[in-house]
């Protein structure tokens, strides 16, 4: 009695959880025409007719190809009014003009008879769960994409922070820019300068961005210092991009700068310390040790610096940590204090400390 008492609550068990769940998918575009690399917001939603509690969903697009690209935006499940319903946001990017037509594979997982068999009977043997796959092909969504002429496209604007034109010889001149706006900044072109006769330090372009249903949100910035011992011109630049409010073409710009140097009012042998005039004297070695006097007269005439707090020297430990190469290192030391770490400085240029993880450790022991 009690083998078909528990056989009829098996079957019972069984054919209730295992009566198929009825489902509906249904998917939204915020768009039927859109530009060539606009963002796109699509949504699918599938509206179950119970719990379904067997039900598990394989559904992760993204992508990057040459037709476009999908990211993923935000998945939820929930339960309303003992229903279950599932919920998947995406932003596409279309790369290429015409109609774009997509339509995408989703896998529904249903636990089956085996799996549910050996739960309830406590099988040691049963130690993978076995489901029914049913592939779903999804609606198709159709969007015609415009043409813009620019791989570059929706809302930016271009800000530049510089300092006065007028230096001292190897004084540093510091120019940062930084683009804020809505749209894929991932194919905004780095910036990279080469002039002749002038030492350009830069560090590694920033990103602060945010993936939001208009698309990628959010600013890049890079920063440069400028060293020189007479005047030098830094190049303008321009780049196009669609704006995708007023539906043409514009330019971010920087018009380029004139840089004036006044001679450095000093003599040579002022600048070299008693164990260097035994080296053999070489004009590169000149250059340096201006650079390194041209940071005591940033020290000295362009900032008054309150005395270092901790948490200041805290934040420059952490920079200092962070860098990947001996270049940037330089970089933070001259912007950093130029007169303080001139010795290091001078011998990371003439690569006679090759370490980074031992200068890292010097400076902030």
């Amino acid at each position: 009695m009690k083998k078909s008492l528990g056989r009829f609550i098996l079957l019972f068990l069984f054919t209730t959880l295992t009566q198929a769940s009825e489902y509906e998918w249904s998917v939204q575009s915020n768009k039927t025409e859109a530009h060539v690399n606009e963002a796109i917001h699509l949504k699918y939603t599938c509206n179950y007719a119970d719990s379904a509690e067997l039900y598990v969903i394989e559904f992760n697009p993204t992508t990057d190809n040459k037709n476009y690209k999908i990211v993923i935006l935000r998945e939820d499940e929930k339960i309303v009014n003992g229903k279950k319903i599932n919920e998947y946001e995406f932003v596409l990017f279309v790369k290429n003009r015409g109609k774009f037509v997509l339509s995408l594979d989703t896998l529904m997982k249903q636990t089956n008879k085996d799996s549910i068999e050996n739960g309830m009977l406590g099988r040691d043997n049963a130690n993978y769960e076995e489901f029914s796959l049913y592939p779903y092909k999804q609606k198709s969504v159709e969007v015609n994409i415009l043409e813009t002429m620019s791989s570059m496209v929706g809302e930016f604007t271009l800000s530049i922070k510089k300092d006065k034109t007028e230096l001292k010889a190897y004084e540093p001149y510091h120019l940062e820019f930084l683009v804020s706006g809505l749209g894929d900044f991932q194919v905004f072109k780095d910036v990279a300068y080469k002039i002749e006769g002038v030492k350009v330090f830069s560090e590694e372009a920033k990103e602060e961005i945010v993936l939001t249903a208009d698309g990628y949100k959010g600013t890049w910035r890079k920063k440069f210092a400028f060293v020189s011992d007479k005047n030098f011109s830094i190049p303008s630049l321009e780049t196009e991009y669609f704006d995708l409010k007023e539906n043409k073409i514009k330019t971010l710009r920087f018009d380029g700068l004139d840089i004036v140097i006044s001679p450095a009012k000093f003599e040579k042998k002022q600048l070299l310390d008693p164990s260097e005039e035994i080296l053999v004297w070489d004009k590169s070695y000149l250059y340096y040790i201006l650079l390194f006097f041209a940071g005591f007269l940033v020290a000295k005439i362009k900032f008054i610096r309150p005395k270092v707090q901790d948490s200041d020297e805290k934040l420059f430990c952490k920079r200092v940590k962070e860098v990947d190469s001996l270049e940037k290192l330089s970089f933070i030391l001259v912007t950093q204090d130029a007169k303080k770490y001139k010795e290091l400085i001078f011998k990371i240029e003439n690569k006679e400390l090759r370490s980074l993880k031992n200068l890292k450790n010097l400076i902030c022991s």
